[in-house]
């Protein structure tokens, strides 16, 4: 275990391990078929009460007036409860469609610079959604998942193990709640904006951006659990209110740049960047948990479309009577 900082904040006490992950939040993975939940989970501001699209969407028949249509047919999607395979062939070829469909539709989405405006398109978050799912069923069967990998080519296979070690790291860490505690989410800012805040923080304090955004996304799925963890941790950087004071310099929790900003001055005044195990253990005194973020972090720093496909993927609750997504499509 990595030795604390010379200068402990005073409220690291308080902290409670895995922060918000400790409130049984399966944050940084989804459930294999789950579907969105309604109700008392979801804030009337989620992201997650939008109704499902369809998994194609046929073309308008021409009137016998009219000349063809010379549109082609719209592509097809995974859909929401798209099946996971449960055999080795199936779910490397699933992992490589899939992977190969969502780069290149977050090309498209960035071609010409980052999003800092609207909603991702449907042809990014359903790919991702069904990427998370994949990863998620593979790294609970780590047999198959074996198999399967040794399928892939050689850089796929190495983002499938980060990924999948990385999930049962985070699921080590998530404990069952009761079927009916309220959970409020929203929408998460843009990705383009998000990206601009964990730049910007990075040059002030030296901490990389990619580690930040893989807080954040390990945390809350880049702010989109608008809750307290049980143990009273705050915003999409999730801070104790006695850490924030010490750290956050003045600014709002729940703003999102200013928990960005508050999160790199705590990494920085913890180790980062010259140790971001010792400053990462700081944030989450959990070992499981510094491992899941290096292994995020690395996946961006290698393709910073990672950084992309994680911000699709969605929020999901372990509850004693199953586990219940909670924003997404």
């Amino acid at each position: 275990m990595q030795a604390r900082p010379k200068h402990p904040h005073p409220a690291r006490r308080g902290r409670a391990p895995a922060s918000c992950l400790a409130a049984a939040l399966a944050l940084a993975m989804t459930a294999c078929g789950a579907s969105p939940q309604t109700g008392p989970e979801t804030g009337s501001g989620s992201g997650g009460t939008s109704s499902a699209p369809p998994a194609s969407a046929a073309s308008p028949t021409a009137s016998p007036t009219a000349p063809p249509s010379t549109q082609p047919p719209e592509e097809e999607f995974p859909a929401p409860g798209e099946k996971v395979p449960d055999d080795a062939a199936r779910l490397a070829t699933a992992l490589k469609e899939t992977t190969a469909r969502l780069n290149d539709a977050i090309d498209a989405w960035t071609e010409g610079g980052a999003p800092t405006t609207g909603e991702p398109p449907e042809d990014v978050e359903l790919p991702a959604l069904y990427q998370q799912r994949l990863y998620r069923h593979a790294a609970r069967h780590p047999k198959l998942a074996a198999r399967a990998f040794a399928r892939l080519p050689k850089a796929l296979a190495a983002q499938a193990q980060d990924n999948t070690a990385a999930i049962r790291e985070l699921l080590s860490l998530a404990h069952p709640i009761k079927p009916d505690a309220v959970f409020r989410t929203q929408r998460a800012r843009p990705a383009g904006e998000l990206l601009g805040h964990f730049k910007k923080a990075e040059r002030r304090f030296g901490v990389e951006w990619e580690v930040l955004a893989a807080v954040m996304f390990a945390e809350t799925k880049f702010g989109r659990v608008r809750s307290d963890s049980h143990v009273g941790a705050q915003g999409p950087m999730q801070f104790m209110p006695a850490t924030w004071k010490a750290y956050g310099m003045g600014g709002d929790v729940r703003d999102p740049r200013d928990a960005v900003m508050g999160a790199a001055n705590y990494l920085r005044a913890s180790g980062a960047p010259r140790d971001y195990r010792r400053a990462l253990h700081a944030y989450n005194p959990s070992q499981a948990y510094v491992r899941a973020i290096l292994l995020h972090a690395r996946q961006i720093k290698r393709d910073p479309r990672a950084y992309y496909a994680y911000y699709n993927w969605q929020v999901f609750v372990l509850t004693t009577k199953g586990e219940r997504r909670l924003t997404g499509p």
